[in-house]
């Protein structure tokens, strides 16, 4: 065997581990409006607060004006990433023009051109750790983190070995700019709620 062909068959490995946890999920009794998702190998569920959810709402809106309705905008889907067994399953994602499931039914992260992720008090240290290294090592152009707890945003662009080059911080009520990105757009947060 080659090195790619033992990195295809990791990754065949984990997919797998991943599609059998994802499929024990499914089965459990989990309420409506808890997210599970598997950030290096550890199971997370989390509920979706309001301010949660409107924040989530903002930020899709406001891709969907800019793109259109047909834009493939994915929320709370699980995408696998880089990393020891990653199935993410991010607040928002926007992918790549003309991406589709493949033949498994899996997203591939190589499509996905923008992540959006709303903290929640669990889960901050992931969102702000290794699911951001994931990110970055998976090449997304934009990670965009909107906290609610601090009232600001962090914006993470240039990827680059494994961690993003560029971040800048936006206090809610200001503007993020975001037209040098693969967006185009500008994101107002005055609207964005905070805990």
């Amino acid at each position: 065997m080659t090195v790619v062909d033992d990195r295809i068959a990791m990754v065949n490995i984990s997919t797998e581990r991943l599609d059998e946890w994802f499929e024990r999920l499914e089965r459990m009794p989990v309420p409506e409006g808890i997210r599970a998702e598997i950030v290096g190998g550890t199971v997370y569920m989390t509920p979706q607060r309001s301010t949660h959810h409107k924040i989530i709402r903002r930020i899709e809106r406001t891709i969907e004006d800019r793109f259109g309705m047909d834009v493939e905008l994915l929320s709370d889907v699980r995408i696998d990433f880089p990393g020891h067994e990653n199935g993410f399953c991010p607040d928002v994602v926007k992918m790549r023009d003309g991406a589709k499931e493949d033949a498994t039914g899996h997203w591939r992260h190589e499509d996905v051109e923008f992540v959006a992720e709303v903290i929640s008090q669990g889960t901050a240290a992931n969102d702000y750790g290794p699911k951001k290294l994931a990110y970055a090592a998976a090449e997304v152009p934009l990670y965009l983190i909107a906290d609610p707890y601090q009232g600001r945003c962090h914006i993470f662009t240039r990827p680059k070995d494994g961690d993003y080059t560029t971040e800048t911080r936006v206090a809610f009520g200001q503007e993020l700019d975001l037209t040098d990105t693969v967006l185009g757009l500008t994101l107002r947060t005055d609207a964005f709620p905070r805990d």
